[in-house]
């Protein structure tokens, strides 16, 4: 049905976390299209990730849905020893889960700060090792790909834009940025690739009250001068590429898939 071509990630094997909606969920699906096996990660909700697995064998993708919580060492080596038992190995690891715990800064608790923490940060922590431990094991198989390993980390354009009201999920991003960066570094001679997406606004679950009605998305609008708000297949389209061979060269970068929300739009009249 599909040539070569179509499918870049053909044989791949792909862990996706916290897949079971909005940006995870395009992204499994996408990397499915592509021709890669596809682990769809949940925490809550295994119904959804149980349907996105017989969505994409409908399609004619392989996929296998998985629980652990991506902020606990333990689960997060079962999840990996589950994944190896099943295929054998890993060639793609997206870093997506993430959460928000919102509260002015003061009065904001401790608890919302490490819950956003724990899973933001130290979930993509504990993941990336795991995998990157598993590309070194195996090494570089030529025939699927040029590098022993691919690891995207979903990150947000609140990476590098303050966020007030938001802080503990602003400073996760911060640091996640400079985690993806510090490992590329250390992971390049072992060709091991790993990259950010950092979205800007996407039309998910977690911001529906920003884009769901129409003043609601003009007002969102005024931040993106691209004149749309992003879709979630915007994401499994970058995601695609990264995991790819098309984009060997590229490490240690951070990609904005926001329409321009990182351009300062305010500037364009008022600067």
């Amino acid at each position: 049905m599909f040539s070569k071509h179509s499918h870049p990630l053909e044989g791949q094997r792909a862990l996706v976390t916290g897949a079971n909606s909005g940006i995870g969920a395009a992204v499994a699906r996408s990397l499915a299209l592509a021709g890669a096996k596809v682990v769809i990660n949940y925490v809550v909700n295994e119904e959804a990730s149980l349907a996105l697995v017989r969505e994409i064998e409908v399609e004619g993708g392989q996929a296998i849905a998985i629980h652990a919580d991506v902020s606990k060492e333990d689960q997060v080596k079962n999840m990996f020893s589950q994944m190896i038992e099943s295929w054998g190995s890993i060639d793609i690891l997206v870093n997506n889960a993430g959460i928000q715990r919102d509260a002015a800064f003061l009065d904001m608790t401790l608890e919302q700060w490490n819950q956003v923490m724990n899973v933001n940060l130290t979930g993509q922590f504990l993941c990336a090792k795991e995998a990157a431990r598993e590309f070194v094991r195996r090494g570089i198989l030529p025939e699927i790909s040029c590098a022993a390993g691919k690891i995207i980390c979903i990150s947000s354009v609140h990476e590098v834009i303050p966020w007030a009201g938001h802080v503990n999920y602003a400073a996760s991003k911060g640091g996640l940025m400079l985690f993806m960066k510090s490992i590329a570094q250390e992971l390049a001679h072992l060709k091991i690739r790993v990259n950010g997406i950092s979205p800007g606004a996407i039309k998910t679950p977690i911001n529906r009250s920003a884009w769901e009605t129409q003043e609601a998305e003009q007002e969102l609008l005024k931040l993106i001068p691209y004149g749309r708000v992003g879709d979630p297949s915007d994401i499994g389209r970058t995601a695609v590429w990264l995991a790819s061979d098309a984009s060997d060269y590229v490490t240690g970068e951070s990609l904005f898939v926001d329409g321009g929300m990182t351009l300062y739009p305010g500037f364009r009249e008022g600067g």
